[in-house]
Formats: structure tokens, sequence, C-alpha cells
């Protein structure tokens, strides 16, 4: 019989529970955090307190839609890094009391091979196909910018990666600078459907291999607005869906120089997508039109599945319980940590 794995993630802003029996997820829940879009950003003390308050109510939650209750657990994953010191600490410790409360197994996931194996995430009543191994992997969020080469469901190896800001860093500071509200992305991703992606040429870092970098796009965004303000004051409320779109249309560029650089570079064909920015249209239209291009065999997330979400801890909870690969009540979180 396959197990039952309960998922924690409280990597950021994001409290999320959810329940998967072997591959099939049965309920994925998460709360989010409105508390932080006064300041621009997520505030670390605010984050956690507000974690304590959810996680309780968010794993009932996830329990009750998939219908099963404490004792059906086999084991519990949960995220232990990289991310906010005081947000993992409230996941780890609720983890660790009910593996120690229910005497099960307990289990490390790092985030970001998390997001990758989201894509291995099933649904009940149907069968989606998973990318075939080996494959590459590009790794899109807030706080990373990832080329990962996937050999086998826990081998995994960067092979490009920012040496600064990451993608969906760039998209929310740019936001800042252009007024917008927190989080930015999405909001740049929706008016930028409005503008013209070629009104504005904005930088490109020339990097080594397969490596990002994204301050240098930030820096000039930045200095193209204090320039043109200065002969219109409302520069960018004349413009700001062409900034949007332009912006938007350079990252993507980026991200997608360096993937089929990759992709050539090692022959693989298999190309997925993983993180908070796979939400991002234009990058989702950039893999179709990869896939086209390229003959790429292309594997873009569900959107429930791009954001931080305790789905893609549970899947990975499932393949290291195949595993055996459990911690002991002695396991600490890890702000910073790699594949």
């Amino acid at each position: 019989m396959d197990p039952i794995i309960l998922g924690i993630e409280s990597s950021c802003d994001d409290t999320s529970a959810a329940v998967i029996k072997g591959e099939t997820i049965l309920s994925n829940v998460i709360a989010g955090q409105k508390v932080h879009e006064e300041y621009g950003g997520v505030v670390p003390e605010l984050a956690s307190r507000a974690h304590q308050q959810n996680i309780i109510p968010v794993v009932h939650k996830a329990m009750k839609d998939a219908g099963v209750v404490p004792s059906d657990i086999s084991a519990i994953a949960f995220t232990r890094g990289p991310g906010l010191m005081g947000s993992l600490m409230v996941g780890t410790s609720f983890a660790k009391g009910f593996a120690l409360a229910r005497k099960i197994p307990l289990i490390e996931v790092n985030h970001l091979q998390a997001h990758v194996l989201a894509h291995f995430i099933q649904e009940p009543g149907s069968k989606h196909e998973v990318p075939k191994f080996p494959f590459l992997c590009l790794l899109v969020s807030g706080g990373n910018s990832q080329i990962v080469l996937v050999r086998d469901v826990l081998k995994m190896e960067i092979i490009g990666q920012t040496i600064d800001d990451a993608a969906g860093e760039a998209f929310d500071k740019c936001a800042k600078v252009m007024g917008l509200p927190y989080p930015g992305g999405p909001l740049i991703d929706k008016l930028a459907k409005e503008g013209n992606p070629t009104a504005f040429e904005f930088a490109k870092p020339r990097i080594a291999n397969f490596d990002y970098s994204f301050s240098g796009l930030k820096t000039s965004f930045l200095y193209f607005l204090r320039d043109h303000i200065k002969n219109d004051p409302d520069f960018v409320a004349h413009h700001r869906e062409d900034l949007c779109a332009s912006l938007q249309k350079t990252i993507v560029d980026i991200l997608m120089d360096k993937l089929v650089a990759a992709a050539k570079k090692t022959g693989i064909k298999e190309i997925a997508l993983a993180g908070g920015v796979s939400a991002n249209s234009a990058l989702r239209q950039a893999f179709l039109d990869g896939q086209e291009k390229y003959k790429w065999n292309i594997y873009i997330p569900k959107f429930s599945y791009t954001t931080d979400n305790a789905a893609m801890i549970a899947i990975t909870g499932f393949f290291k319980y195949q595993r055996k690969e459990f911690v002991g009540q002695d396991v600490a979180p890890f702000a910073r940590m790699v594949l």
C-alpha cells in the first residue's frame, strides 16, 4: 500500500500543508499573508508570527480535505531550507512535534529540489506525463534562478545560476521603482499584455557559461527611468504598459538564451520549468516557442504548483520515504541551502 505523506511548507510567507498518497495528491492548502503588502516586501518577523497563527488550521484543513486522520499518516515531510529562518523554524517545529507524537518518520526537504519534483505530482483520476531522465529544469523564483541538470529524482546538479540577483527579485524591484505594489511580478505580467515588448531596450549581461546576472538590468532600468523622468515627470504613468512589456521581454530573453545554450551543449531535449516565476505568461510562451523551434519535450507545471506549496514538499517526501531517508529530532532548519 502506498504511504500517506503529510507535507509542510513554511519557507517564506505562505503557510501550506498537503497530503499525498504515493504520487497522487489528496489535498494542498495554502494560506497567504496580506500583512506584507503595505511594506513592499516580506517582513521576516511578521511572516514567522503569521505562520504560527496559520499552521494548525492549515494542517487541519489539509487532512480534512484529504479524508485522513493523524493515524493514517505514514511520515511527515517539511521544508528545512532555504528560506527565512523564523518561518522555517515554525514548520520544522510543527513537523518534529507531529512526528514525535505519532511515532512516525521525519523527512527533511530542500525547497529548491521540491520545486523541480513538483512535475511528478499526479492528481486523482488522471495521469499526466512526467519528465524523462535526464532533463534540464529552469528553476526561477524570487530568490533563485538556476538551470538544473536532473539525472534522477534525488540526483540533481546546478549547471548555471545567478551570480547576484534572481529573476523574480528583478521583477519585484523594478516594479517598486515604477511605484507598483508588492508583489510586482504578477502585476508586470498583467500590464505587459497591453504593452509593446520592443518599445524600450535594457541592458543584458554578458556572463560566462550558463550563469545569470540581473543586478545590471535593475541598474539599467533605474537609470533609464531617472533620465526620462527629468524630461517628463509623468513618464512612468504615460508608458507603464510598454515599460512592463519591455522589461518582461528582457528578463525572459536572458533566461531563455542561457537555457537554449545549455540544452544545445548537453544535447538534452527534455526541458522543464519550475518556481514562482514559472507562472509568468511570457516565460510560458517562450517554452512553447522552444518546443516548436528546438523540438523540445517541455513540461510546465500547473499554476497551483508554481508558487510555494506543500504538495511539492509531500512528493519529495514520498521519494525520500521510499529510500528511507529520514532525519532525527535534532534536525535544524538552514536559511541557506543548495541542491
